[in-house]
C-alpha cells in the first residue's frame, strides 16, 4: 500500500470512529438535561429515570470519545510532521483551549452521575448543562482548528516560512462559523434520530412502555428542530466554499464547465475523462441562483482550476448526493412525525412508524461521514488550502501501513465494546412504566 494513501486512510478511519462518539457525546447531555428539567418541573419519575438512563450513555460515550480523541492527537504529529512544524503553533490555541473544555466536562459529568443524592436539584441541573456546553465547545474548538486548515490566516507566509502568527485571528478564521454551525446542527439530527429509532426497538419490545416514548418524543423534538434549520446552515457554508475553495464546490457539484445559469445536478454519475455527468437530472440556473442569488451569474468550474489540483470529483461529488439526500429524508421524516402528533397521535406508535424510525437511525451518522468527506477530501490535495499540499506533510517514517493495520483492529474493538455496554444499558433501561394509562402519562 501506498505511504500516502494509508496515512491518509489511517486519518480517515480515526476521524470516522470519532466523529460519531464525538456527536453523540455533544448533543447526548442537552437530552439529558431537558430531561431532568422536565423532571423538575413535573415531578414525574419517568423524566428522571429517563436522564440516569442517558447520563450512563454519556459516561459511556465519553470515556470511549477520550480514547478515540487522543489517538487522533498523536496521529496529526506522527503522521504529518510536516503539517504540526508549522500550524502547531498558529492552530494551538484551539486545541489547548479544548483540553480545557474537555477536563471541564469530566468534572461536571462526574458531579451530574454521582451527584443526585448529593446536590441541590438545581445545581445538580447546571452540572449536566455543563457537560453539554463543555462538550459543544470542544466540538466547535476542533472544528475551528479544522476551519482555518480550508481558509488559513492569523500568520504571513512567503518563501515557505510562516512569521506574524496570531493564534486568535488563525482560530476566528472565515470558515469556523459555518463549518460549526453546520457540524453541530448535524450532530442534533443525527444523534436525535439514533436515539428515538433505539427506542422505537425497545418500545417495538414493549408497546406500552411510557419511557420509551417520552424517549422519542424528546430525542425527536431536537431532531426535528435541527432538520429544519440545517438547510439554512447549508446555505451559509455552501457560499462560504463557493467564494473561498471553488474547486470544492466545483466537484461536489459535478460542474467541469464556467457557464452561466449554472444547473445544479440531483444524482449522476460524473465522467471526469469526458468532464460530463451521466444518470442525473440538472435544474437549470439553480446552482447560480444558491451561489449568487440569482439565475445569470456564471459560476467556475473545474476548467478554472489546473487539472493535477482537481479534487477526487467521484468521490465528493457522491459524498455531498448522500449528505444532501440524507439530511432531506430525515427532514421528510420529521414533518411526518409533526403530522402525526397534530392530527393522527396513536399512528405514531404503530408498526409503519416505529419501523420508519428504525430505518433512520444510521442515516444522521452516514450523512456527517459524508460531509467530513466533502470537507476533507474535496480540498484535496491540500493540507493547508493553497499553501501546502498533503503530500508535503506526510511523515517520512516507513511502515505506516502497519499503523494503519493496529489503528483498525482498535477502533473496531472499540466499537465491539461500546456495542456491548450500549446493548446492555438498553436491556436494562427502567420498564416500571408499562402502561399509558397512568398519571405519569400524556401519551
Amino acid at each position: 500500500m501506498d505511504e500516502l494513501l494509508a496515512a491518509r486512510l489511517q486519518m480517515a478511519l480515526s476521524l470516522g470512529f470519532h466523529i460519531i462518539f464525538a456527536c453523540i457525546g455533544m448533543v447526548m447531555p442537552f437530552l439529558m438535561c431537558w430531561s431532568e428539567w422536565r423532571y423538575l418541573r413535573t415531578r414525574k419519575k419517568v423524566y428522571k429515570d429517563l436522564a440516569m438512563a442517558w447520563s450512563k450513555g454519556v459516561a459511556i460515550f465519553f470515556a470511549v470519545g477520550a480514547v478515540s480523541g487522543t489517538v487522533l492527537s498523536f496521529e496529526l504529529g506522527m503522521l504529518w510532521p510536516g503539517f504540526m512544524e508549522h500550524a502547531g503553533a498558529i492552530i494551538g490555541m484551539p486545541f489547548s483551549l479544548e483540553g480545557t473544555a474537555f477536563f471541564l466536562e469530566a468534572i461536571a459529568l462526574g458531579l451530574f452521575l454521582y451527584g443526585w443524592n448529593y446536590l441541590k436539584p438545581i445545581v445538580h441541573w447546571l452540572s449536566g448543562l455543563l457537560v453539554g456546553l463543555s462538550g459543544l465547545a470542544s466540538g466547535i474548538l476542533v472544528v475551528a482548528a479544522n476551519g482555518w486548515m480550508n481558509a488559513p490566516s492569523g500568520f504571513d507566509y512567503a518563501n515557505g516560512v510562516f512569521s506574524n502568527v496570531d493564534p486568535i485571528a488563525a482560530m476566528f478564521n472565515t470558515a469556523w462559523f459555518s463549518q460549526a454551525l453546520h457540524m453541530v446542527i448535524a450532530s442534533f439530527i443525527a444523534t436525535g434520530f439514533a436515539v428515538a429509532g433505539v427506542h422505537a426497538i425497545a418500545l417495538w419490545k414493549n408497546r406500552t412502555s411510557v419511557f420509551h416514548r417520552k424517549a422519542i418524543q424528546i430525542a425527536m423534538t431536537f431532531a426535528i428542530i435541527a432538520s429544519v434549520l440545517q438547510p439554512i446552515s447549508g446555505d451559509i457554508s455552501a457560499k462560504f466554499v463557493a467564494k473561498s475553495q471553488p474547486a470544492k464546490l466545483a466537484a461536489m457539484e459535478a460542474h467541469f464547465h464556467t457557464e452561466e445559469r449554472a444547473g445544479l445536478w440531483l444524482g449522476g454519475i460524473p465522467d471526469v475523462e469526458k468532464q460530463e455527468v451521466n444518470y442525473g437530472i440538472q435544474l437549470p440556473g439553480l446552482l447560480s441562483f444558491l451561489v449568487h442569488g440569482d439565475f445569470k451569474t456564471a459560476v467556475p468550474g473545474l476548467d478554472q482550476i489546473p487539472k493535477e489540483e482537481w479534487p477526487p470529483v467521484l468521490i465528493v461529488h457522491f459524498a455531498f448526493q448522500i449528505m444532501v439526500g440524507l439530511g432531506m429524508l430525515m427532514l421528510l421524516v420529521g414533518f411526518i412525525y409533526l403530522f402525526l402528533w397534530k392530527f393522527k397521535k396513536h399512528l405514531l406508535w404503530s408498526n409503519t412508524f416505529l419501523i420508519l424510525l428504525i430505518i433512520c437511525i444510521p442515516f444522521g451518522f452516514i450523512a456527517i461521514e459524508a460531509g467530513w468527506i466533502v470537507t476533507e477530501v474535496g480540498r484535496q490535495p491540500w493540507i493547508i488550502q493553497g499553501i501546502m499540499k498533503t503530500k508535503d506533510a506526510l511523515t517520512p517514517m516507513p511502515g505506516i501501513q502497519y499503523s494503519f493495520y493496529m489503528i483498525t483492529v482498535l477502533y473496531l474493538f472499540l466499537s465491539i465494546i461500546v456495542s456491548w455496554l450500549m446493548y446492555r444499558q438498553i436491556k436494562y433501561a427502567p420498564l416500571n412504566y408499562s402502561t399509558v394509562n397512568t398519571p405519569d402519562s400524556d401519551a
